[in-house]
């Protein structure tokens, strides 16, 4: 990677960092929300941009699982956007609409954060441990 994308990589991850803060510690919740959004498309653009161009599979399979990942992550700044404004809430309309909002969007960034962070982690360690293997044969 380039400087200029290694930058964009780590404003991303910083991004991220303080855009899930601040919106759990209720800290101005929509402008952290659209930081961290910001932040994981940064984040997972310059991930995805790093490509393998080797034949180990196992690598492969750990860079689609962090393309996963990455789409785990934009996919939770969206919810959590949405937990702040509520823009999904009107594609719930009728009867109990408002407690099918609730029960199915609203506040499930959670579990998808938990998820993509999960994944990144397993993957950014597993990754570096196959790497630093393969440099060796």
């Amino acid at each position: 990677m380039s400087k200029a994308e290694t930058f964009l990589f780590l404003l991303g991850g910083l991004l991220m960092v303080v855009g899930a803060g601040c919106f759990a510690f209720m800290w101005h919740r929509e402008v952290a929300s659209w930081i961290f959004l910001v932040g994981a498309v940064l984040f997972s653009v310059m991930q995805t941009r790093q490509t393998y161009s080797g034949t180990s599979l196992v690598i492969r399979r750990l860079k689609r699982i962090q393309l996963l990942s990455g789409i785990l992550f934009i996919l939770t700044g969206i919810l959590m956007a949405d937990t702040a404004v509520h823009f999904l809430l009107p594609l719930f309309k009728g009867e109990g609409g408002y407690i099918s909002y609730i029960t199915y969007i609203y506040n499930k960034w959670v579990i998808a954060l938990l998820i993509a962070a999960v994944l990144e982690v397993y993957t950014t360690h597993r990754l570096s441990h196959e790497l630093e293997k393969e440099k060796k044969l």
